[in-house]
C-alpha cells in the first residue's frame, strides 16, 4: 500500500512539471503536429495497433494534452460500439473521420495486414495465416507472397482513401509473428517491418488478474530507455481491467519526467528514410 501511494506522489509530481509550461501558456493545448521534432532529444517511439477501439477517442484526448505524437498500425478488425459509432470494424466508415483527425494531427501510420493475419508457418507456396478479424476469422488461410503483400497494401490504400494522404510503407505482423521468408517476402513487394523492444512491451494484452495496472506502469517506468519503440493497443478484447487510458497518461508524464520525450517512426534511424506504400 505504502508503494501504492509512494508511486501516484511520484507521478502527481511529475505532472505538475510537466504541465507547468502548457498552464502557463493560454491556447498551449497543441495538437500533435504543431510538436517541432528536432525538441525530442531523447527520444522513444510510442505505437498503438488497432483493436476494438474502444479506448480510441480517450487515448486521442491523452496524445493531444500532453502533446504526444505516435504511430499507429491499422487493422480492420472488429469494434465495440464507441459513442454513437456502432459496433463494426475499425477501418469502417464510422471511424474513417477518427483516422482523418489523427492523421491530420501529424501522427505516423503504417499497416497491420487487413485481416489481422497471425503468421502461424511457412509453406513450399508461401505462407498459413490465423486471421483474427473478417471472414475467415479464425481459420488457417494459406497465401502467397503476392497475396500477402495485396493484404498490406489493402489497409495502405483504405488509409489513404480516408485521409487523403498516403501510408507509409511500415508494417507490423499481428502478435509481431514472422519468419526470415515472411520479413524477406514483404521486403520484395516495399515493406519494413516495425516490431518493439523488449521493454516496450507495455504488456496491455496480458491478463489483467495477474498483470494489473499499476505492475505494468511500475515496470514500464523502470525500464524504458532512451530508443526503445513501444507497443500498445486500441482496445484488447481479453483484457478485464483496460491498459488505456489509465496508464497511458501517467506512464507519459512519468518518461517525460525521466528527461525522455515522444516522437514518431519518421524520427527513428531505421525508418525515417520510408516512402510511401507501395
Amino acid at each position: 500500500m505504502r508503494r501504492a501511494e509512494a508511486l501516484k506522489r511520484v507521478l502527481l509530481a511529475a505532472l505538475m512539471l510537466v504541465s507547468a509550461p502548457l498552464m502557463a501558456a493560454p491556447g498551449a493545448a497543441a495538437t500533435a503536429a504543431e510538436i517541432p521534432a528536432a525538441a525530442c532529444k531523447r527520444p522513444v517511439y510510442l505505437t498503438f495497433d488497432t483493436g476494438h477501439m474502444g479506448v480510441a477517442p480517450l487515448v486521442a484526448e491523452v496524445l493531444q494534452r500532453q502533446r504526444v505524437p505516435v504511430t499507429f498500425f491499422l487493422a480492420n478488425e472488429r469494434t465495440q460500439p464507441v459513442g454513437d459509432r456502432p459496433a463494426g470494424a475499425s477501418l469502417d466508415d464510422h471511424w474513417a473521420p477518427w483516422w482523418k483527425a489523427m492523421a491530420a494531427q501529424g501522427h505516423d501510420f503504417g499497416s497491420h495486414t487487413w485481416d489481422h493475419l497471425v503468421w502461424r508457418k511457412d509453406t513450399p507456396q508461401g505462407f498459413t495465416f490465423r486471421p483474427t478479424a473478417g471472414p475467415r476469422n479464425g481459420q488457417s488461410v494459406n497465401l502467397t507472397a503476392a497475396q500477402y503483400c495485396e493484404e498490406l497494401s489493402r489497409s495502405a490504400r483504405r488509409f489513404e482513401a480516408m485521409t487523403g494522404q498516403p501510408m507509409r510503407a511500415l508494417f507490423r505482423a499481428p502478435g509481431g509473428k514472422t519468419s526470415p521468408k515472411l520479413l524477406a517476402a514483404a521486403s520484395a513487394c516495399g515493406w519494413h517491418h516495425v516490431p518493439w523492444t523488449s521493454a516496450g512491451f507495455l504488456g496491455d494484452e496480458l491478463p489483467s488478474d495477474r498483470y494489473p495496472n499499476d505492475h505494468l506502469l511500475r515496470q514500464a517506468l523502470a525500464q524504458v530507455r532512451e530508443g526503445d519503440i513501444l507497443l500498445a493497443h486500441l482496445g484488447i478484447w481479453s483484457r478485464q481491467e483496460p491498459w488505456a487510458p489509465a496508464v497511458l497518461e501517467p506512464l507519459i508524464v512519468g518518461l517525460k519526467a525521466k528527461g525522455l520525450c515522444f516522437t514518431t517512426l519518421r524520427d527513428h534511424p531505421d525508418y525515417r528514410t520510408v516512402g510511401k506504400a507501395p
